[in-house]
């Protein structure tokens, strides 16, 4: 039979581990997300202004117009860093 030390130190244990693995989920990691818009000039750079008004990004963070292997497409890209738990 268990002491009551015994399940006390054992309780504890399992609390501890448990706090630890809370703690550790919650430890936010940085990860980077790369948004691509491939169009015409007009739907790209359209687009990007409606993010923008949407307060989703500024449209001096877009890469500027890149040439795609396409006749009359560009991209542009996004680059931001969110945070993930």
């Amino acid at each position: 039979m268990k002491s009551q030390y015994q399940s006390f130190v054992a309780i504890s244990q399992v609390n501890s581990q448990v706090t630890k693995s809370a703690i550790a989920s919650q430890v936010p990691n940085h990860e980077k997300i790369k948004h691509t818009l491939i169009g015409s000039s007009k739907a790209v750079v359209g687009t990007i202004h409606v993010l923008h008004q949407l307060g989703y990004a500024d449209v001096g963070d877009w890469s500027s117009l890149l040439p795609t292997s396409n006749p009359g497409e560009v991209m542009s890209i996004l680059i931001r860093t969110i945070t993930t738990y």
